[in-house]
């Protein structure tokens, strides 16, 4: 039998792992320590995700990849027995605790000591990211349990020690602190300094927010689950999949009544029948882009001529640039149906040309004759880009007319990872790769290379994957280097193309809309120390940001002849 290369047995191993976490959904239910547990982390194991580092090294817990889940599941998941994946469920009249992560946009409902639900709204993306980061945490703890075993059938004196620092009333400080990390490093088979690290990092999170247990109570929780799965199978986690969930795979739901409020709010505005420029972006870059200057001189302060300066100086100050916008056409719609997507529709006749940032060029004549509305859309998430899209572009029934909007571009702006280049590059698309997939869509990007002087830009095709954690350093070095020649990695663009692809088809939007994509490198998952799990851009990330949002407004504000 021919031998397989690493990125084939990792693209194979990404495959495996979905259809086994695809065939647990519809079965309704598995155990991470048994048989079907046991395939999902074989396959992590396999293709091992650049996101969880050492994780497939049977010696030390990997604490980067840990801080990095932490941090996107919610409280107390290190203890839990029983995970329940279901639709959205109405518990705000329960006794239930609602548990937002730290750097997540997901809601999960705690039961009990050992039980959370999360509610699953934006569809087999989330799924993936949920039980990759379940399989992840089952793998460490694992680890922990062969560390802790001493060799007579008990546990090492560390362990004890971690028991009396977790149940300590008071926080440990000086001595007693460097001790207790210093025993954790033990277990954890890392150096001490990597262990203190991982605790400041946990910690600060903890004390600012209750975000997380910490790391000496979420280790001890980890290895303390699987101790007394040993003990007794029947306290063994499982993880459930609601009929609710079943049933809702593959509908729009969510989608369809977050598109329906959305097209709602345009009528009640009289904005129905106006140009319509959507962008898929954060919820500020435009806003102060077209706000901040003149919400900075209603406050008094002075308005910075570089452009980056200004956007320093909003944050400084912390302005209410939204209030200032409501007052120039601005509509803030907070999204209730569970898709987590806020919308600002922009009435661009409300904008006063005299307070936008001299730096964004418009054409105030062309604003006057064609009053275009820009629709700006928060981050999807992987699949759920597809189904939002989809509706959004539809066209929706009022007094018994069918009412088909008049989308003029549609521009998609969002942090990626690259792979020729470095953190704060800018990367075009030209098409949109699906991995896993056979569907490939090429993109007729109205943005070029000499929109961006100044700034490193790469220009080429973008894989979309099917999850942060779902990626291999093998299969993107054979994107990037064999003739598919692909420069960056992101999550949602090949499923809002195939959503555009799919209204031009069906003549929900004219074949000559404007299709803008535009990303900025977030991190280079080909690199040591630049993954995602390296930590944020922090200001790297200002001057990508904004520079990609002036070129889009420019291109939506001044006559495209």
């Amino acid at each position: 039998m021919e031998e397989l290369s690493k990125s084939h047995r990792a693209r194979l191993a990404i495959r495996t792992f979905k259809i086994i976490a695809d065939a647990l959904t519809l079965r309704g239910y598995y155990k991470p320590s048994g048989r079907s547990g046991a395939k999902l982390e074989e396959s992590l194991k396999l293709f091992e995700p650049e996101i969880y580092g050492t994780m497939a090294d049977p010696r030390i817990v990997e604490l980067k990849g840990l801080e990095y889940v932490i941090d996107r599941m919610p409280r107390g998941i290190e203890k839990c027995t029983r995970v329940i994946l279901t639709a959205n469920e109405d518990f705000s009249h329960t006794s239930f605790t609602r548990v937002v992560p730290l750097k997540r946009r997901r809601v999960s409902w705690v039961v009990s000591e050992n039980e959370i639900c999360f509610v699953i709204s934006r569809g087999l993306s989330e799924i993936y990211d949920v039980l990759t980061h379940i399989t992840f945490l089952n793998i460490e703890s694992q680890k922990l349990h062969n560390h802790i075993c001493s060799s007579d059938g008990g546990s090492i004196q560390e362990w004890h020690d971690l028991a009396k620092a977790v149940t300590q009333p008071t926080g440990l400080k000086g001595t007693e602190l460097d001790q207790a990390l210093w025993n954790l490093s033990i277990i954890l088979g890392r150096t001490y300094e990597e262990t203190r690290q991982s605790y400041l990092s946990l910690e600060e999170n903890h004390l600012n927010g209750n975000h997380n247990n910490g790391l000496f109570s979420i280790i001890y929780a980890m290895g303390e689950r699987i101790c007394n799965e040993q003990k007794s199978p029947d306290d063994r986690l499982t993880v459930f999949f609601t009929p609710a969930l079943q049933e809702m795979i593959g509908h729009h739901k969510y989608a369809s009544d977050w598109a329906f409020y959305v097209k709602k709010h345009l009528h009640e505005r009289n904005l129905q029948k106006r140009p319509l420029h959507v962008i898929s972006a954060n919820m500020h870059s435009v806003a102060n882009l077209l706000f901040g200057s003149g919400s900075l001189r209603e406050s008094g302060e002075n308005v910075p001529d570089n452009l980056y300066e200004m956007i320093f100086k909003l944050r400084e100050l912390d302005v209410d640039v939204r209030s200032y916008g409501e007052q120039h056409g601005l509509c803030y719609v907070r999204d209730d149906s569970g898709s987590n997507i806020d919308v600002m529709l922009i009435d661009t006749t409300g904008l006063d040309p005299a307070d936008i940032h001299p730096a964004v060029g418009l054409d105030r004549e062309y604003i006057e004759k064609e009053q275009p509305v820009i629709v700006v859309m928060d981050y999807a998430f992987g699949t759920q880009a597809f189904a939002v899209m989809d509706e959004l572009l539809s066209p929706y029934q009022l007094d018994e007319k069918i009412i088909t909007l008049r989308f003029e571009s549609i521009a998609v702006m969002g942090k990626a990872g690259i792979l020729p280049g470095n953190k704060g590059d800018i990367m075009l698309a030209t098409a949109h790769v699906m991995e896993g997939t056979p569907n490939n869509y090429i993109v007729d990007n109205d943005l070029h290379v000499d929109d961006f002087p100044g700034v490193e830009v790469y220009r080429g095709p973008i894989v979309t994957v099917l999850g942060t954690s779902l990626q291999n350093r093998d299969v993107l070095e054979r994107f990037h280097s064999s003739s598919w020649k692909a420069v960056g990695i992101e999550m949602e663009g090949g499923h809002y193309q195939r959503a555009i692809n799919a209204a031009i088809i069906q003549g929900h939007i004219p074949d000559f809309v404007k299709i803008r994509y535009a990303y900025y490198a977030s991190d280079n998952p080909l690199r040591s120390g630049q993954t995602l799990a390296s930590g944020p851009m922090g200001d790297n990330g200002v001057k990508p940001t904004y520079m990609i949002t002036r070129v889009l407004l420019e291109k939506i504000l001044n006559n495209p002849q």
